[in-house]
């Protein structure tokens, strides 16, 4: 059986609040796609901790600006899939991305004084279709800063495909999500389906 090629365009990165460190399964994409000859990049926000929504913008469109148009990937996850929500409803001259992985965004009704400015998120549909050739949710089915489910959020009111991860929790380390192959075998492929 012949081998199918691998996807080889430059892959951004969007953590979440506090950051992907170490053993955290952006992390980890990161080094699987570097050692694959991959080009992977973040913004440089200036605060993980505290993050401002603002600066962050400022900063993922600094990271977006020597992307090829229509030829990137963003693998976002956590308050990382809401900025890029952000974004789309005011891309500025940003180029579009080729395809985007939202994985875990909090509920658009998240209460938590930290990321408030995040919220609510814009909810558009043509502008999410504009941002991007395509794009797709994952999420657990239990997670705890998404009560409502993926679907119930953010599937239905952004008419997008969702995968619901049984036991996923916020698929972060702490449910497991080290080393993640699902996630590095949707960035080795073109087909926009996660599964």
């Amino acid at each position: 059986m012949p081998r199918r090629p691998s996807r080889t365009v430059p892959t951004l990165v969007l953590p979440g609040w506090m950051g992907s460190g170490a053993g955290h399964w952006q992390t980890v994409l990161e080094d699987q796609l570097r050692a694959a000859g991959r080009t992977t990049s973040r913004p440089a926000f200036a605060d993980l901790d505290n993050p401002d929504l603002a600066e962050w913008l400022d900063a993922l469109r600094a990271a977006l600006a020597p992307l090829p148009a229509d030829g990137f990937d963003v693998v976002a996850h956590s308050l990382g899939a809401v900025l890029w929500l952000h974004h789309v409803a005011d891309p500025g001259d940003s180029p579009r991305a080729a395809r985007v992985l939202l994985v875990a965004p909090p509920s658009p009704r998240t209460s938590i004084a930290e990321i408030a400015s995040f919220f609510p998120p814009p909810l558009d549909v043509d502008q999410v279709r504009r941002g991007a050739d395509g794009t797709v949710l994952v999420a657990g089915d239990d997670d705890p800063y998404l009560p409502e489910g993926i679907a119930a959020a953010y599937g239905l009111p952004l008419k997008i495909a969702t995968t619901v991860v049984p036991g996923g929790g916020h698929i972060n380390v702490e449910s497991g999500f080290g080393e993640w192959p699902a996630v590095a075998d949707w960035c080795g492929r073109d087909n926009l389906a996660f599964y």
